[in-house]
């Protein structure tokens, strides 16, 4: 599991040691947090609205959402708010439907989320991506910070492929099959990678940003 930060550690340690991109890695960012949020159906949905924004405007919908939800997101209250009511929210009119549908299949019970959390990786992937709006992306990171499976490497994440470009020094960002070849020597910690990279990426940018003179 990846949702505290002595597991992480634990994990990079491991890793750093067969790689030492890993260590310069830590050494240029440090120690990534825990990013675990808890699994749940309120967790799905924030990831929706969350794809293909950025973290600031993905919070903000979120805000905006919980806020008109009555304070808490469930199945009911969405189905309550209706298109309308998430588009007001933030939500694209496609984001929408598909947080609608994923709320009506858990009002009839077609989706169960808790039964998921004893399910393997592959079988909550399957079970997910079998829903409109829910790919590849959506259900890694559902996995990593819904679920805290320990060996998530989400792929599609553009992030990721660029803070793998920088670390091996790759003249072009890699592809989600050529990133899935590079993380096989990071099993089975690629969710603490992934976490590590992010910051990676992150402070690259930080101090790209900073006025030089």
């Amino acid at each position: 599991m990846v949702n505290n930060a002595e597991e992480i550690k634990r994990h990079l340690g491991i890793v750093r040691r067969r790689d030492k991109r890993i260590s310069h890695a830590i050494k240029f960012a440090g120690l990534p947090e825990p990013r675990v949020v808890g699994a749940g159906f309120a967790t799905l949905i924030r990831i929706i609205g969350d794809q293909q924004v950025s973290t600031a405007a993905g919070a903000a919908i979120w805000a905006k959402l919980k806020r008109n939800a009555g304070g808490r997101v469930t199945a009911a209250r969405l189905l309550k708010l209706g298109e309308a009511g998430m588009r007001a929210s933030g939500f694209s009119g496609q984001k929408a439907r598909y947080a609608l549908g994923l709320a009506e299949a858990v009002d009839a019970g077609s989706l169960n989320l808790k039964a998921l959390e004893r399910a393997d990786d592959e079988t909550v992937r399957a079970t997910l991506m079998a829903f409109k709006g829910i790919g590849a992306w959506t259900a890694d990171i559902y996995l990593m910070f819904g679920m805290g499976r320990p060996d998530v490497w989400p792929v599609g994440d553009l992030a990721l492929q660029v803070a793998v470009q920088m670390l091996h020094e790759l003249e072009a960002r890699p592809s989600p099959k050529e990133l899935h070849g590079l993380g096989e020597g990071w099993r089975p910690y690629r969710s603490s990678v992934s976490l590590l990279l992010w910051r990676y990426y992150g402070a690259h940018r930080a101090k790209a940003a900073v006025p030089k003179g």
